[in-house]
């Protein structure tokens, strides 16, 4: 039986913050700290491989010096699920379950990525991914965000067996009589961690398909599962300390380090 897989999608070009995969946070790189969530959620999971998936030397150069394994993909590849497609291709085994971890995510507890390959594993879901339930606060935070940034955050409806209905990048579901909710129940909206593990059948049929009518809407790809009738399995974690939605400018990379000096540094020592 192949080992499963956690693909570290890792790309130079940025325009917002070219290099980012080699730009420091507190002395260690973006990619050096995905690495580490990567391998130790490998050997927590157990039977799992990983590697980082590129199309630039000079990322694969500083893998290769901080020991990881190293695909080189088409720079053609517009998004870190192709490219994770794309890695799980060049194993000599193709692998059963792929993790797209993606390289700018650097504070993601490595014991989700393991969960998510365990859902998989033991249940019947086509993909997995991690979602957290808001309280009344951080709703109202989120809200406030979204009047500056409408696209920034995603938000989840599930089943009671935790099956996805649908995600957006609305607040889902509109809350009629909030007021009186928010005395007698907590609150009822998930927000959707951007990670997912993929089944081979799923993540194969997703490169060969044309995006959905309400993923190119939204701009969301796991809509394109929901779309067309796949299983997409939530797993509800705890909020990470550090949680931040992603290494995307100069701006972030300083928060980053900030959360850091707060909170404590989470990379493996």
């Amino acid at each position: 039986m192949p080992a499963d897989l956690i693909v570290v999608p890792a790309r130079f070009g940025s325009t917002r913050l070219p290099g980012k995969p080699l730009l420091p946070i507190a002395g260690r790189t973006l990619l050096e700290r995905v690495v580490a969530v990567a391998r130790a959620a490998a050997a927590d999971a157990g039977h799992c491989d990983v590697v980082v998936a590129t199309d630039d030397a000079r990322i694969a150069d500083h893998a290769h010096a901080i020991g990881a394994c190293v695909a080189m993909t088409s720079a053609d590849l517009d998004s870190g699920t192709m490219r994770a497609h794309a890695a799980a291709l060049l194993r000599s085994k193709k692998p059963a379950r792929i993790i797209n971890l993606q390289g700018d995510a650097p504070f993601i507890p490595s014991a989700i990525v393991a969960n998510l390959l365990r859902t998989l594993r033991t249940g019947g879901a086509d993909v997995a991914t991690p979602v957290f339930q808001l309280d009344w606060d951080r709703l109202d935070r989120l809200r406030q965000h979204k009047l500056s940034a409408p696209f920034s955050g995603t938000t989840c409806t599930r089943d009671a067996t935790g099956r996805a209905l649908w995600f957006s990048k609305t607040i889902i579901p509109a809350i009629r009589n909030e007021a009186k909710l928010r005395e007698t129940a907590p609150c009822p909206v998930w927000q959707h961690l951007g990670l997912y593990g993929y089944t081979l059948p799923a993540l194969e049929w997703f490169a060969a398909a044309a995006p959905g009518t309400y993923e190119r809407i939204e701009g969301l790809e796991q809509l394109r599962f929901i779309e067309n009738g796949w299983t997409i399995a939530t797993v509800s974690v705890d909020v990470p300390a550090h949680v931040l939605s992603g290494i995307d400018t100069p701006q972030d990379l300083a928060m980053a380090e900030q959360a850091i000096a707060r909170l404590g540094d989470p990379f493996p020592v």
